[in-house]
């Protein structure tokens, strides 16, 4: 079997490179070795895919080389995959400022990219393995379950690590390595923490609450909730600072960031001396979590006014609502991450066609390669977006 164009994953990327390659008048097989393709979209966004972010910039992502992502977001913005989504009549709603997602299910989503690659010619195989992949001349030959297949380009299009449940492998890391491209060290991101000892026990009694906040790590700052869960904190601001957090890091937790604690609270003695502590805090925080922080913390006084608190004693009480201080020990691991950190190289890869510069008939894109966005649909965005730059240039 001959082929212009093979594309090894059946993801995000790999479906939207394939539809562009068959567009262009290529002769395309995309293969997976899964039963059904776009696994991670169908169970995105609690089965919704938060598939864009109308804010997406070359901010948003994490690299060793932050300037490699440029020129394909320019290229294919979230408008254009929005166009091309309402195309097909699929109906978003914005849940967050810029985050779009399925009104009814992700299972939109892959049945445009499906239908897209159907109309451009694409032949899918799922269910298909690949045992080697060897460089014949100006081609490439693939060992398959389907036989051996020549191809003019093979696109590597596998994904990263993350939720190996979805069929994640290191295939794409393995196949980078055997052509002589650097791997960076591969990561959870965007993954819960887990915590030790008295901390755990006491995020586990307070599992299923969500408080706003600011967390800060090495850096960078997310003001958005986080979820107290049964084995640490998840909940958007922890899969966010999760990305730059590492074993040994404290996070710092600003539980008012809207207000400076002190000054509040010693307005608040002055205003009303006879309220309660607890009654202040049961104004700002969900009353389970309010009640936890006077248990943590045994100098708080339950009875007494606020009348009775010295400048110091606010000061403490103050310092634990601005800036508490934890250090997790450790995350849930690829078991529950949404991406993987690192990858391969793009030192090697062209940004316009992300083909290897000295074997261009092999092309690495989305999350394989060391580009990693926030949460938010930023990932998804640099699938389509690299999956298209990809396509137009097999």
């Amino acid at each position: 079997m001959v082929y212009d164009v093979v594309v090894i994953g059946a993801g995000a990327a790999g479906l939207m490179c394939a539809a562009q390659a068959g567009y262009a008048g290529r002769r395309v097989l995309l293969v997976d070795h899964a039963n059904k393709a776009g696994k991670k979209i169908l169970m995105s966004g609690g089965g919704r895919c938060n598939f864009t972010n109308l804010a997406t910039t070359p901010q948003n992502f994490y690299s060793e080389n932050p300037y490699f992502c440029i020129s394909a977001l320019k290229r294919y913005r979230p408008e254009h995959f929005v166009s091309l989504i309402e195309r097909h009549g699929v109906e978003y709603v914005e849940k967050a400022p810029g985050q779009l997602f399925c009104a009814s299910s992700a299972k939109d989503i892959v049945s445009v990219l499906l239908t897209e690659c159907e109309w451009a010619g694409v032949e899918v195989s799922l269910s298909t393995s690949i045992s080697r992949l060897e460089r014949m001349g100006d081609s490439m030959r693939l060992a398959t379950s389907l036989g051996s297949i020549d191809a003019g380009t093979v696109v590597i299009a596998t994904g990263g690590l993350s939720i190996p449940t979805m069929g994640a492998t290191g295939f794409g890391y393995d196949i980078a390595r055997q052509f002589g491209l650097d791997v960076l060290p591969t990561r959870p991101g965007l993954v819960p923490f887990t915590l030790s000892d008295s901390w755990k026990e006491r995020a586990a009694a307070l599992s299923g609450v969500s408080v706003p906040c600011e967390v800060s790590c090495n850096g960078r700052r997310f003001k958005e909730p986080m979820l107290f869960t049964h084995r640490g904190l998840s909940g958007p601001s922890m899969l966010q600072i999760s990305s730059v957090w590492q074993p040994g890091d404290t996070i710092t937790i600003n539980l008012l960031p809207s207000e400076h604690a002190a000054d509040v609270l010693r307005h608040a003695r002055h205003a009303t001396p006879k309220r309660q502590l607890s009654t202040w805090l049961g104004e700002r925080f969900p009353k389970r979590f309010a009640q936890a922080l006077l248990e943590w913390y045994p100098d708080a006084n339950l009875t007494s006014p606020l009348a009775e608190y010295s400048n110091d004693a606010l000061d403490h009480w103050a310092q634990r609502l601005n800036q508490w201080q934890l250090k997790p020990s450790g995350t849930e691991g690829w078991r529950t991450a949404e991406v993987t950190m690192g990858g391969v190289s793009t030192e090697a890869i062209s940004s316009k066609t992300f083909a290897v510069k000295d074997l261009p008939q092999l092309r690495l894109i989305g999350e394989v390669l060391d580009v990693t966005g926030e949460l938010g649909g930023y990932n998804f965005q640099w699938a389509w977006a690299s999956g298209v730059a990809c396509g137009q240039a097999c």
